[in-house]
């Protein structure tokens, strides 16, 4: 595949937001007929949202600089409307609720919700993501230690959280005083929410009922316990439903885990290193995720700054390491594949840069495309399609 041509940095120039606001115009429109469509990039302890017109055609980015304001962690977009969602590192758990102008990727406030916790150290909301089926919002609390789950109504506005899971435990790391945590996935029964906390070195397992919203404990069996000193932060269902792939930051290693619906019971099957065999620095693992024909699974190792592309065995769903390769920057945050399959961005925290990667949907294998775009800290990416 032919590499996109590199873009200016926000740093370089004035940004298309940034010179029509100058004279008072809306920010640049989206053309008619165009495949463009948007992409907004938090960023990692600042007080803006950036935004870009992403090519899917030719995986070129056009920027439009400052689009919203939010000390954002962590956003997701309605499936049918035009809102984001924005999770923040305000007190009290914030999730604020933005309005998205298709036409010019500009992003207005219509409302910010508490969803609990005393946030006293700073913290905050470290993910949320949508149950599409029970229109609920899952917002992890890092600092508190508890997952809400929040309805959304029929326009989009979200109410008071409908139940609580609390997780408990400790890990030996001093980051690991309490429970943390980092991710909450659906199971795809829709029966259980699988919550990957980093203080606790455990998987908890929670029912949940999507009619209710509630979260309840599940048995005693229930969940996984990782190693101490593992750290898990993100877990993601491979499509077939069989198999979780658990990805765990201060090991910085990748489990395959066997997945037991009737009662939530998650068992090792296999257990693999992100880092190459000669590192010896501090191990920082950060981001998963999985192609949607369930054949890759990719993930972001922040210690030596790449990206590690697995395949995945289709008869066992077991991983064999297929690629590493440099992510681009420095600090591989946070990244997401585009829809279609054909992209991977990558958000550099560290280097403060935006990095488009090509996937070849046949090998899994990632190429640098040499796209950049400047934004201030990045930590994670969301594609809105109108």
């Amino acid at each position: 595949m032919v590499a996109a041509a590199a873009v200016p940095l926000l740093g370089a120039v004035p940004s298309a937001a940034a010179a029509t606001r100058a004279q008072g115009e809306p920010a640049a429109l989206r053309p008619r007929g165009s495949t463009r469509e948007l992409v907004y990039f938090n960023t990692w302890k600042g007080t803006e949202i950036y935004g870009a017109w992403f090519d899917a055609g030719t995986g070129a980015l056009t920027p439009l600089g400052p689009v919203g304001e939010a000390t954002a962690d962590w956003a997701v977009t309605h499936p049918t409307l035009p809102i984001m969602y924005v999770a923040t590192m305000a007190v009290g758990g914030v999730v604020d609720t933005f309005r998205i102008d298709p036409a010019t990727g500009a992003l207005t406030k219509t409302g910010e919700l508490s969803t609990g916790g005393t946030g006293l150290n700073g913290g905050g909301v470290s993910y949320i993501g949508i149950d599409p089926a029970s229109d609920t919002l899952l917002a992890t609390n890092f600092e508190d230690g508890f997952t809400a789950a929040v309805p959304i109504t029929r326009t989009g506005e979200l109410a008071p959280p409908a139940s609580l899971a609390q997780d408990t435990g400790s890990g030996p790391n001093p980051r690991q005083a309490g429970p943390h945590p980092h991710h909450a996935e659906v199971d795809p029964s829709g029966r259980f929410v699988l919550v990957a906390d980093f203080g606790a070195d455990r998987v908890f397992a929670y029912r949940f009922d999507r009619r209710s919203r509630t979260l309840s404990a599940a048995g005693p069996t229930a969940g996984y316990t990782t190693a101490p000193g593992s750290g898990p932060r993100r877990v993601a269902f491979h499509p077939d439903g069989r198999t979780v792939y658990l990805l765990s930051e201060l090991s910085s290693d990748l489990q395959a885990l066997r997945w037991a619906p009737d009662t939530g019971e998650l068992t090792n099957r296999q257990t693999l290193p992100l880092s190459t065999p000669d590192f010896t620095g501090t191990k920082s693992a950060s981001d998963l995720a999985i192609s949607a024909d369930g054949r890759f699974v990719y993930a972001g190792n922040r210690a030596e700054n790449s990206l590690v592309v697995f395949a995945v065995d289709p008869r066992t769903d077991l991983l064999g390491v297929l690629q590493r390769v440099p992510c681009g920057g420095t600090t591989p945050w946070g990244f997401t594949l585009h829809p279609s399959g054909r992209w991977l961005l990558v958000a550099n925290e560290a280097s403060s840069t935006v990095n488009v990667f090509a996937v070849d949907q046949g090998s899994g294998r990632l190429t640098d495309t040499g796209t950049s775009l400047a934004v201030p800290n990045p930590d994670s990416i969301t594609f809105y399609r109108s």
